[in-house]
């Protein structure tokens, strides 16, 4: 197998995957929604009950917070978080547009809601409760900004609602500030969930397709992600009990998650069963994925506060690995995760230091051919001895004729005779496929190339070329291997191999700009190996002639 073909071989791959994904994936019908019931163990306290759900999203008053990263609507109706958008980053056909990630408007939903339950009190606020604000807007003046949402004060309890926005990041405080005032104690419990329906998230396309739905983590599950499909059969296994997880909505890019144990802070779950989590479909045209929290009994005349994160963003590596355990794992990279993800790490250390992604891009797969190049040396070696039998191939087809049995057989005796293995070309480039793979996963996933330039006419690595350059390139450098590879014995092949370069590279004209960069480099420096490799057995060959 040589350079060619496995290019051909890993883009049917790739072609392949993506086309499953994008025709044979059912795509779901979405639903309702309605909150995850936790179960209190040990104790005699009742059960909190679930709150009804009404058919569609209520609204209030909206509240907005501007910071340097995001601007935020807060619905009044239950303290929603029903709006954000992301203000370092702008739509895909549109940059000059902030990128919209939550929202209710022009026929989407993805929002974030919570609440409070308690089986002796049903009426604490819950994402039906409308609140009160003091101001209908809010901007970071500072490191923080705080919104104080305060809902009506029933039985002699009293429920603040605080969300807290810090300058420069996705992560959202949400604090609830609870005193009771009841004359008896009561027992608690908090929701939290993220409702969202199943449409494609905004520029998704063929060529740049990765998990969109539901996805939790536990130590005891590790990273679960339910699709929607799944859903809507009723499946969809994950843990339900953990006191040290998160629950997410993930998607191309960006994602958002509430996060019970926060890697530099304490966890809000004291023990696995005070944890419950639930993702399920629901049924208003939407899905939930949820955390309920059980609390502890709060004493007549005590305040108690409850924080939980809640992140929502882009999943930028060097910012989601700090926030909590196994949220690396939200950048999809597959089942090729484990190469994928190392060599992702390497590409951001790089870039560290050049500052530039599609450098980074360029100085890494240098350093990938590098790192293999005695394998792809092994295999250079092999394809070149074949290539300079090729003549004595033609003597012996033209020899035997139509008896492919004694072709084959002499064609093995030669090999033999040679000291050459067929498969000397083939294995070591089998041994890197997975490697390449993973890049071009850890390439596809990376929300760092989003909109990241490399130079001239290339704005934005994660979209295709503008002017077709690198395809074109790409196209080239294809064609010109064909020359360098020992010619296959067979014509029709011949000719296949000479029409394959044009007719796959047709594929790379849609491919990220970012990607495309990598094969082409890739085959740039494979051509000049391959180069370099023939010419020293060629010169060996005739000093050997000449002694």
């Amino acid at each position: 197998m040589d350079s060619k073909r496995l290019i051909i071989f890993i883009t049917l791959s790739l072609a392949i995957l993506l086309g499953w994904q994008e025709f044979f994936a059912p795509k779901p019908v979405p639903k309702a929604a309605s909150t995850v019931t936790a179960t209190r163990t040990g104790s005699d306290t009742p059960s909190a009950p679930q709150p009804a759900d009404s058919a569609r999203l209520e609204s209030g008053q909206r509240i907005v917070v501007n910071t340097d990263v995001m601007r935020a609507e807060i619905d009044t109706m239950g303290g929603d978080l029903r709006a954000l958008d992301l203000t370092q980053h702008g739509q895909t056909s549109d940059p000059a547009k902030d990128f919209d990630l939550l929202t209710d408007k022009g026929g989407r939903v993805y929002v974030a809601q919570t609440g409070l339950l308690s089986a002796v009190d049903p009426q604490l606020p819950t994402h039906k409760t409308l609140f009160t604000a003091e101001k209908t807007a809010y901007s970071l003046d500072g490191d923080k900004v705080e919104v104080k949402l305060t809902a009506p004060e029933v039985n002699g309890v009293k429920v603040v609602k605080v969300y807290t926005f810090s300058k420069g990041s996705y992560e959202i405080g949400v604090r609830y500030d609870v005193t009771n005032a009841s004359g008896k104690p009561l027992p608690l419990s908090a929701y939290y969930r993220l409702l969202r329906d199943n449409k494609a998230p905004e520029g998704e396309s063929y060529f740049a397709h990765t998990f969109t739905g539901p996805a939790m983590y536990s130590s005891e599950g590790k990273f679960q992600k339910v699709t929607f499909d799944d859903l809507d059969k009723g499946k969809g296994e994950h843990v339900k009990n953990t006191a040290d997880g998160w629950v997410s909505m993930v998607q191309h890019y960006f994602f958002s998650a509430w996060i019970t144990k926060p890697l530099d802070g304490n966890g809000v779950c004291a023990k696995a069963e005070d944890c419950s989590y639930d993702i399920k479909k629901l049924g208003n045209g939407l899905y939930s994925a949820g955390v309920m929290v059980n609390l502890p009994v709060l004493a007549n005349g005590a305040t108690e506060s409850i924080t939980v994160p809640l992140y929502v963003g882009p999943e930028e590596y060097a910012t989601i690995t700090k926030l909590a355990d196994g949220m690396n794992y939200v950048k999809d990279y597959g089942w090729v995760y484990i190469f994928a993800s190392p060599l992702f790490w390497l590409l951001s250390k790089i870039h560290g230091f050049v500052g530039n992604w599609g450098w980074a891009i360029v100085l890494l797969t240098v350093l990938v051919k590098a790192v293999f190049y005695p394998l792809t040396a092994a295999s250079y070696r092999s394809m070149a001895k074949m290539k300079a039998l090729a003549p004595r191939l033609e003597t012996m087809k033209a020899q035997y004729g139509d008896d492919r049995m004694k072709f084959q057989q002499a064609v093995m005796e030669m090999y033999k005779k040679e000291k050459i293995n067929p498969l000397g070309g083939c294995l070591p480039i089998l041994i890197q496929i997975p490697v390449f793979i993973g890049l071009y996963w850890a390439l596809l996933a990376s929300v760092e190339l989003r909109q990241a330039p490399w130079i001239l006419w290339i704005h934005d690595l994660a979209k295709p070329d503008p002017y077709y350059v690198l395809p074109a390139i790409m196209a080239i450098t294809m064609f010109v291997q064909t020359f360098l590879n020992p010619p296959p014995t067979d014509p029709v092949q011949a000719k296949m191999m000479k029409i394959m370069p044009v007719a796959f590279s047709v594929m790379f004209f849609f491919f990220p700009a970012g990607l495309v960069l990598y094969w082409v480099v890739n085959n740039v420096l494979s051509m000049s190996q391959q180069y370099y490799i023939n010419r020293q057995i060629e010169n060996a060959r005739k000093a050997s002639l000449q002694s």
